[in-house]
């Protein structure tokens, strides 16, 4: 159902977009042109219209908005992603956050432990020229 929704958002928003470029502006910008009233309509009355499409794709797109979100509320899951975090110092060894994921507390270097040192066979630096 929301990606109905979403998709009917989406139609409406493009429309919405189309028609508000249609309609004049007062520089004469993307407006529907001109002169001329030999049409079916006259300049008045296609300004009306559009007008009205205008509110009408608005209120629809707003309706859709909100059941698009009531549903998505009322789909999403009751826990936070803040509730898988485990405060630092607790006494239980914390779990990983989701299956399948590797530990990384065995990753993770100890604090006695010291640096590696270089191996034994490998090259000396050479020296520096002054």
């Amino acid at each position: 159902m929301e990606n109905v929704l979403l998709v009917v958002l989406l139609l409406l928003a493009l429309a919405l977009i189309g028609v508000v470029l249609l309609q004049r502006s007062e520089g004469g910008g993307l407006g529907m042109g001109g002169g001329g009233g030999g049409g079916v309509m006259s300049a008045r009355g296609a300004a009306t219209a559009l007008s009205k499409l205008t509110w009408v794709l608005g209120i629809a797109f707003l309706a859709c908005s909100m059941a698009l979100t009531i549903i998505s509320a009322q789909n999403s899951q009751d826990t936070s992603v803040t509730d898988l975090i485990v405060a630092p110092g607790a006494d239980e060894p914390a779990e990983p956050a989701a299956p399948g994921l590797p530990d990384v507390s065995d990753m993770m270097p100890t604090q006695d432990t010291a640096p590696a040192e270089a191996p034994s066979d490998a090259p000396a630096a050479p020296p520096r020229a002054e």
